[in-house]
């Protein structure tokens, strides 16, 4: 196969490259291990559109987040994602904590966040009343938002692939072949292709892809977050994002809306050796619980409807790079992307491409450029009205698969049968939220199961939760 990019990893960044370089006359692929789109990172987030106003001053990441945030009105509303500018306030309950503010509001100054605002304690209180009485005053950043992390990376790849790029899952890139200073061929589990550029955005993995070519000059340690997602219905709430006090270490644990209305309360910072263990602790979750708590005193945890955990790319050293090597033409290496890579993706995108410009590529536009792409029907979002008239196009809006969530066949089979489109249980969750509510697919797992296996040709055996093996049904019981 011969093609002239190639990128590894299909996060958020990966796909937000592909997407960016789909504008132009270039053959690109993308190849990821994984069966889905999502990558790793981007799957299990705290779904947060940062302002960077805590960033690194003068860093490329601060100079990225700080492009990327005013992207997303636009980008929202082309791709048909869910966007929300709720802001996010930064209490601060001890003494220390409130010294700290005026550091930290000249530190979003200098990251070209002008519009951070002074709070005092009892304006804190009214505008969250179940923050904690002691609040001292704080920092009130108006553009912090939140987004649906799964179909912002769904959306940035159907719209990339409608544009031309090609997705290879269940991929995964075993070498890279260099010669006369150059990248050659990247081999992978489902063949070699041959290739101008080759862009690292292995993410968790970038720096065993990096080895390949010999530029492995750090590495990248899993650093865990664990989270709790409470119920809709859960008695305390905050409109906007609660934030800490930030540390060296982490930005601490925090507690906001998604934008489907669940809270999101979390995450914890430990640094794994593991690359793959996403599993939840006893001790990560007590932690959250004390921690948030200084800050909401009301949270209630025993509405937790799940846990979960992700794993970021931590650096060592640390600091996000893009590098280009003069030995090394055509090879493009990402790493350092952490808790901001979802925010930063779409500028990412776009600096990826201008180094390429820079670098020799010929980047000519495409005459025609297909930039709005429309997402799955979200049945529960529509009017009396308009879910009957749904129901008149297609019966199967008719048909509720999931009572928590309220969704319908006709989404489930929407998003099974669109371009890269659902091909494990995992997958419809993902993009239709069929398994997300109380339940935990409880009610619905079985019918999407059927569902899957009848739209995929296979029996409910082979049905997998997420990756190759990872059987839902072990065998009939009559």
């Amino acid at each position: 196969m011969k093609t002239d990019v190639v990128i590894i990893g299909a996060g958020a960044v990966g796909c937000a490259i592909a997407r960016e370089l789909s504008r132009y006359k270039l053959d690109v692929t993308v190849v990821d291990k994984n069966e889905d789109i999502g990558g790793d990172a981007s799957k299990s987030n705290s779904a947060i559109i940062h302002t960077g106003y805590d960033a690194s001053p003068g860093t490329l990441e601060s100079q990225l987040v700080a492009a990327a945030n005013p992207m997303y009105d636009k980008l929202a509303e082309e791709l048909d994602v869910p966007f929300k500018r709720i802001g996010a306030i930064l209490p601060a309950i001890t003494q220390e904590q409130f010294e700290k503010l005026p550091e930290i509001k000249h530190k979003a100054f200098l990251n070209r966040v002008y519009d951070v605002e002074y709070k005092t304690g009892e304006e804190l209180l009214k505008m969250e009343p179940n923050l904690n009485p002691e609040v001292k005053g704080g920092l009130y950043i108006p553009r912090e938002s939140i987004i649906d992390p799964f179909i912002l990376v769904q959306a940035l790849a159907e719209n990339a692939n409608e544009n031309g790029v090609n997705f290879l899952l269940n991929t995964k890139v075993t070498d890279i072949r260099t010669e006369n200073g150059a990248v050659k061929e990247v081999v992978t589990t489902g063949g070699t292709i041959t290739a101008d550029y080759v862009i690292n955005a292995a993410a968790l993995y970038c720096d065993e892809i990096a080895a390949m070519v010999g530029k492995a000059d750090y590495k990248v340690v899993a650093r865990r977050g664990q989270f709790y997602i409470l119920d809709k219905n859960t008695d305390c709430q905050v409109k906007q994002i609660v934030l800490p006090i930030p540390t060296k270490v982490t930005k601490g644990k925090l507690m906001c809306p998604t934008i489907h209305g669940n809270m999101l309360v979390g995450p914890t910072a430990e640094d794994l050796d593991n690359k793959t263990d996403k599993s939840v602790t006893s001790d990560g979750l007590v932690s959250i619980l004390e921690d948030v708590k200084r800050l909401i005193p009301g949270v209630n945890i025993r509405d937790s409807i799940t846990q979960y955990s992700g794993l970021r790319p931590n650096r060592n050293p640390e600091g996000l790079h893009v590098d280009v090597y003069d030995d090394l033409k055509g090879y493009i290496n990402l790493s350092g992307v952490r808790s901001t890579g979802l925010t930063l993706s779409v500028a990412m995108g776009v600096y990826v491409a201008d180094l390429m410009r820079e670098t020799g590529a010929v980047m000519e536009p495409k005459e025609h450029f297909t930039e709005r792409r429309k997402g799955v029907l979200r049945f529960h979002e529509l009017d009396r009205e308009e879910q009957d008239e749904a129901v008149k196009r297609n019966p199967l809006y008719g048909k509720i698969v999931c009572r928590c969530e309220t969704v319908t066949e006709g989404e489930i089979l929407d998003c099974i049968r669109r371009p890269l489109g659902a091909r494990s249980m995992d997958a419809v969750k993902r993009r239709v939220r069929a398994g997300m509510g109380r339940c935990q697919g409880g009610f619905c797992g079985p019918k999407v199961i059927e569902i899957l296996a009848r739209e995929l040709g296979i029996t409910v055996e082979e049905v997998n939760k997420n990756n190759e093996g990872s059987y839902m049904v072990a065998g009939k019981t009559r």
